[in-house]
């Protein structure tokens, strides 16, 4: 089962793929799947797709792939490395990455992202994988050059339009055999599995509770597999998560 937003007014629509969609009259964080209930049937053709949820906050997850802390010299953190992102950075399918004037070096990094549909606050390993609603391929769209100068990675992490997510939620997933891929211009660039994280899914959503609470519509981003690069005004960056579809986001210089 899928779950998209659209049209002007975001409402929720879903079905078993996205050519088969109906508005949904449900709200999912509160209602199971099996008593969603349907009205319309919705076509994408005709309707814009936005992020399939607008999160309260976003937690981001660094170092998660052995391979990405190596190119980038850094060792494998002996725990999960927990950052947050501004809300404010997320945009949806075909919404243009803008590269800020204030970075010499933005560079693309392809996560699998987490939608929560419950509260976890130091939550065990049970708990934490019955809170997951869905997920979808997302864009933890960085600025190398800033983030290497902080301390903390808030600035280089929450430009504007540094947080691309969707087109949908692939809902109650095996979080186990979830894949990611990011192509840039048709090249591919990333390519890694939740099974070769430091740290699983489920493990990560564990660790992040003990530390805040997670709320219903929080979003969880997994961490980046090696291949991380540049971005440049023109290119085209694709994200996919077979099952969840592929996240299209062009890329284009700032221009005041």
């Amino acid at each position: 089962m899928l779950l998209v937003r659209f049209g002007s007014e975001g409402f929720l629509a879903a079905g078993e793929s996205l050519a088969e969609l109906a508005v949904l009259l449900s709200d999912p964080l509160e209602t199971p799947v099996s008593q969603w209930r349907f009205g319309r049937r919705v076509d994408l053709a005709a309707e814009a797709l936005r992020p399939p949820w607008e999160p309260g906050k976003i937690v981001g997850v660094g170092r998660n792939y052995r391979e990405h802390a190596a190119e980038l010299g850094n060792p494998t953190p002996a725990e999960p490395l927990l950052f947050l992102k501004a809300p404010s950075s997320i945009v949806g399918p075909r919404t243009p990455i803008v590269l800020p004037p204030e970075s010499e070096r933005v560079e693309h990094e392809g996560e699998i992202a987490v939608l929560l549909r419950r509260r976890l606050r130091r939550a065990g390993a049970e708990e934490a994988a019955r809170a997951v609603l869905g997920v979808a391929p997302a864009n933890d769209v960085t600025a190398r050059d800033l983030q290497r100068q902080d301390a903390t990675f808030a600035r280089a992490k929450s430009f504007d339009t540094f947080c691309p997510f969707g087109p949908a939620l692939l809902i109650e997933p095996d979080l186990g055999q979830l894949t990611v891929e990011t192509r840039v211009n048709g090249e591919t660039r990333q390519r890694g599995a939740a099974a070769e994280m430091s740290w699983g899914i489920v493990e990560l959503l564990v660790y992040a509770s003990r530390m805040m609470t997670l709320e219903p519509g929080d979003l969880v981003l997994t961490g980046t597999p090696a291949g991380v690069g540049p971005l440049a005004d023109g290119d085209l960056v694709e994200v996919e998560v077979p099952g969840a579809g592929t996240l299209v986001n062009p890329v284009e210089a700032w221009r005041g």
